[in-house]
């Protein structure tokens, strides 16, 4: 095989992983989105998270991971939209923040 045709191939299975893997990874960000708005109360709108940001980096044990950074979006009053964020190391949760809200009286 020429060198062109196993890059080709390589390059192809790499995309086909990434998507792959893309996609479990935000089905856990789905989950742990409607996860934290449960517990805290808090409506999760659309039921679903968007990717912001994809990059390589580090985990704690040194590995070379995607650290993905997912947006979504929720309500406390079920008529606004705040917005919080999910930082993944690999499959990993490693923040979640739902954002500042206003303490309630």
């Amino acid at each position: 095989m020429p060198t062109f045709e196993i890059t080709g191939i390589i390059a192809l299975a790499l995309i086909t992983w990434l998507w792959f893997d893309s996609f479990k990874a935000r089905g856990i960000g789905i989950r742990a989105a409607e996860s934290a708005c449960e517990a805290e109360g808090l409506q999760l709108l659309d039921d679903t998270v968007a990717i912001v940001s994809l990059r390589l980096a580090r985990d704690d044990a040194g590995r070379l991971v995607l650290r993905r950074v997912y947006t979504f979006e929720y309500s406390d009053t079920g008529d606004n939209r705040r917005s919080g964020s999910i930082v993944m190391l690999g499959a990993e949760i490693v923040i979640i923040n739902i954002g500042r809200r206003p303490a309630q009286s």
